[in-house]
């Protein structure tokens, strides 16, 4: 079993180099940028076969994984088996990324930001359980509404075919829990930032990350201030919608 594990990565590895664009996972192909200066340090682009991670050796996780979700792809995503077999980035210089140990008795799942039940080939699959992709998630959380949401998500990729969806982790205030030897940052909250170009919509949705039945639907622009993150693929003219809420969650 380690022996197919092992191979797996390789030719998961071998995918990553051979990616045509990272750039393929967000609108025009335009990164979110930091605005929050603080969070610049140690910060590394991580490419993988069907979303894109910026990855932070301070908080030693994701700041913002990106995917790019069409009708062909969510489709082929409901046929795939699940592998649930976390691994840690070797792309990661020692001391930046989280370990396996970190998340050991933590109390805290394994949060993908981008998720799991949205890849549509093994490879992609397995790639979203590196933990470059994993935030602390509060454990409820991450099953009931969590998943909720992202499986609005997917209906509205289904809707509208053509979706730009950001995820990330926000940490607001100044004693951020930790978890682990590495020191692993517990996000305060979690955010999507959905952008459908066909229907020049765009919207966020913030969660705590605590045991909670409420979401926030927000604009962009307002995630883009609470956040430190700004969306530059998303048109200004759009980034002061507000939808009435999420279907489904």
């Amino acid at each position: 079993m380690k022996k197919w594990f092992f191979c797996l990565l390789a030719a998961v590895a071998a995918h990553v180099s051979a990616a045509p664009s990272c750039a393929d996972f967000t609108p025009g192909g335009q990164w979110p940028v930091l605005t929050n200066t603080k969070m610049a340090p140690k910060t590394r682009m991580l490419c993988y076969s069907d979303f894109a991670v910026l990855h932070s050796g301070i908080t030693h996780g994701p700041l913002w994984s990106a995917e790019h979700l069409t009708r062909d792809h969510i489709e082929a995503a409901k046929y795939m088996t699940r592998t649930n077999r976390f691994y840690e980035d070797e792309r990661l210089p020692a001391g930046e990324g989280a370990t396996l140990a970190d998340y050991k008795r933590s109390g805290f799942d394994r949060g993908h930001m981008s998720p799991a039940g949205n890849r549509w080939n093994e490879q992609a699959m397995a790639q979203s359980f590196s933990l470059a992709n994993i935030v602390p998630q509060n454990r409820e959380n991450n099953e009931r509404l969590w998943a909720r949401i992202e499986s609005a998500v997917r209906t509205l990729s289904l809707k509208y075919d053509d979706t730009y969806v950001v995820t990330g982790p926000m940490f607001i205030g100044q004693q951020l829990q930790t978890i682990g030897p590495s020191r692993v940052f517990v996000p305060t909250r979690l955010f999507k930032a959905i952008y459908v170009p066909s229907k020049r919509l765009a919207f966020a949705v913030v969660v705590d990350n605590l045991a909670t039945s409420r979401y926030n639907i927000v604009t962009v622009h307002e995630l883009e201030t609470a956040s430190g993150i700004r969306f530059p693929g998303i048109p200004e003219n759009v980034k002061d919608e507000r939808p009435g809420g999420l279907t489904g969650v």
